[in-house]
């Protein structure tokens, strides 16, 4: 028998920068539910990736100097590294600008361009650059975006509208019709007061301001907005086509759920089933808006300093600590926090104390009295029929919960079973029984009771903590891993278990606060200052500030002469050079491409930094610097003016 399809995506993350702890929450909560249906037997396609168009990106790389794509790659690559790195089983990462998706969108847009859903008119308005958001007099806040607080701009362009309207009573009907479409319930009732009762407006799809976007078909001075562009991404990434869908598109849509952030509700469950209905495609079956994992009381800000980020909490607490705490710590439909003391309270009592010692101390016992092989003798007592009775009523619980998306009370289920686990050593007390050579039969009862009972933790805890889970199983030696064999509790069986070693060590708090907040908020201060000096070269002169000869002296230069210089691949702005250096040759990319053709500078000898660190630049390896001097739209590298009498190599002092 076919298994039952279950297709879950996340949001896509937008390449502005690195996502903090905040952001991938939302792909640990997908990879968690992802993970949780396979183990269940569920044929699973989970969908994630990145929305990679806009001003805003625009915007950035023009102040890096770099293409937009160029830029867009970068952040993507991070996002994919940090995805993971926390262990995440996305089987499909979508970009939306690859080909395909590109492609599609403009399909899409023509086809409803055709049925005249979409036409073109003008826009005037209030413009929220990093939001991509438009919004009327009476919603911004004393003149800034009533989402992130910052100013908006006044913007009025031509502009191609989708006919929202059209579609609002059949919107209104489904949702009636199917109470569980918008999770949790208030966001339902947010939509539908705040939204579709007091009546939609045509949305605008289309810019004609900047170009960093899919191109309109039909009129290429137009960009599609990024509605259509990145909702489109859950069903490009299946092949829908609106000629001819593929296989993989059958099979799985709809989807099963969208796991969004409570931010972006407005454009899932307004915008994206609309547009599915003016494309006569099926909507999605849920949409859940999870809520913000926010730093202390405050959401996570640079300029508020107390931004963290996932990989530098995994580097100090290991990935499936941190997966167990943002999972655990996140309520159903309200705001969780985040702080380092709370990080390593519920390391310490939950991961140390409860299931770590736990599973330490029972293998430890097993190797201790019976070295470590056993088979279960069955001398029972009425306190292992409540032991057996939570187990299986454990995966009874955790199953409706997870069907509700409370993945939070699922872990916490789970967990009380480790803490019943080691209420029933105290109630046994095996190291009495083992004092007691007519109790010995006993005692194996107890500890394949044991043993099966942290196998039941081991396999509920698998989609939540991958890495543990299977470090628990390797330490009870155990085969029997799936999600069926919870269907009873068997403990007549022979166990052979490993070595006891400790899953999760003990933290001193105060020790591992001071390090861990030395560490990752000076850091973010550092972030912070930096964008405060770029912030205001922006705004005014540079005032050089005195350096004493030490730190000149830190810089190292020498006379270099260039053999070879070409465009680099996809930048305007780079030129990159081979240049020799003494008795070495350098690759060095530079933003020169506008001042000099490549042939102009070979031949040439140049002032080269020699200890920078290298770096890449548009993926391409830059070992040093070329100094140039600039006078306004003027620019010329340094050379020495005796070009026969100073050879390359030379040290410059």
């Amino acid at each position: 028998m076919a298994k039952e399809k279950f297709y879950i995506t996340t949001a896509i993350a937008y390449t502005s920068r690195k996502p903090h702890i905040g952001n991938t929450y939302e792909i640990v909560l997908t990879d968690a539910i992802a993970r949780y249906n396979r183990l269940i037997g569920k044929d699973v396609f989970f969908l994630t990736g990145t929305d990679e168009h806009g001003q805003k990106i625009e915007q950035i790389a023009n102040e890096c100097g770099i293409t937009p794509k160029a830029y867009v790659d970068g952040v993507a690559g991070e996002i994919r590294t940090i995805w993971d790195l926390m262990n995440t089983s996305y089987d499909k990462f979508i970009r939306t600008t690859d080909d395909y998706h590109e492609a599609t969108v403009q399909k899409i847009f023509k086809k409803l361009y055709d049925k005249g859903d979409i036409y073109k008119g003008e826009y005037s308005g209030l413009y929220c650059v990093p939001c991509e958001s438009f919004f009327t007099e009476t919603q911004v806040v004393d003149g800034c975006c009533p989402d992130c607080g910052r100013p908006v701009t006044e913007t009025k362009e031509e502009a191609y509208f989708f006919r929202m309207s059209k579609y609002q009573d059949a919107l209104m009907k489904h949702i009636e019709e199917n109470p569980e479409f918008i999770q949790p319930e208030s966001r339902r009732k947010e939509m539908v007061n705040n939204f579709l009762k007091p009546g939609l407006q045509d949305l605008c799809v289309s810019r004609t301001s900047f170009k960093w976007g899919v191109p309109v078909s039909f009129d290429d001075k137009h960009v599609v907005y990024v509605w259509i562009d990145a909702l489109s991404n859950y069903i490009t990434a299946l092949g829908y086509d609106t000629e001819a869908n593929s296989d993989l598109y059958r099979k799985y849509w709809p989807a099963d759920v969208h796991i969004i952030g409570k931010d972006i509700l407005r454009f899932h469950t307004i915008y994206w089933p609309i547009m599915l209905m003016a494309l006569g495609e099926p909507l999605p079956k849920q949409i859940f808006g999870h809520p913000w994992l926010l730093s202390g009381n405050d959401k996570m800000s640079k300029s508020k300093g107390n931004v963290m980020y996932a990989d530098d909490l995994v580097k100090h607490f290991g990935v499936d600590a941190i997966r167990y705490y943002v999972l655990r710590e996140m309520p159903f439909a309200s705001d969780g926090t985040i702080t380092l003391e709370t990080i390593i309270s519920r390391y310490n009592a939950d991961l140390a104390n409860t299931l770590g010692n736990l599973v330490n101390r029972t293998v430890a016992m097993v190797n201790k009295y019976f070295g470590k092989e056993l088979i279960n003798p069955n001398v029972t007592d009425d306190v292992d029929s409540e032991l057996i009775a939570m187990c299986t009523q454990t995966v009874a619980d955790v199953s409706e919960r997870m069907k509700e998306l409370k993945v939070a009370d699922s872990l916490e289920l789970v967990m009380s079973l480790a803490r019943r686990c080691n209420k029933y050593i105290d109630e046994t007390m095996p190291w009495a029984l083992a004092k007691d050579e007519s109790k010995s039969d006993r005692l194996k009862t107890v500890l394949c009771n044991l043993v099966e009972g942290i196998r039941f933790i081991a396999v509920l805890l698998s989609p939540f903590m991958p890495e543990t889970s299977q470090k628990i199983f390797a330490q009870i030696n155990c085969t029997d891993t799936s999600y069926d064999t919870l269907s009873s509790f068997n403990s007549d069986k022979t166990i052979c278990v490993g070595e006891a070693t400790p899953l999760f060590g003990r933290l001193d708090e105060a020790k591992k606060l001071e390090e861990v907040a030395n560490d990752m908020f000076g850091k973010v201060q550092e972030e912070k200052k930096a964008d405060s000096k770029k912030e205001n070269k922006k705004a005014e002169p540079d005032t050089p500030s005195e350096i004493g000869i030490d730190d000149f002296a830190k810089v190292e230069m020498k006379i270099g002469v260039v053999l070879e210089s070409k465009p680099v691949e996809g930048a305007d702005k780079l030129l990159v050079s081979q240049i020799k250096i003494g008795d070495e040759v350098r690759q060095i990319v530079s933003g020169i491409a506008k001042y000099y053709k490549p042939e102009e500078l070979v031949g040439k000898k140049v002032v080269v930094v020699t200890n920078l660190k290298p770096v890449k630049l548009r993926g391409v390896l830059s070992q040093g610097m070329i100094l140039a001097a600039q006078d306004g739209d003027k620019l010329s590298v340094l050379s020495p003016d005796r070009l026969d009498d100073i050879s390359d190599g030379s040290l410059i002092s």
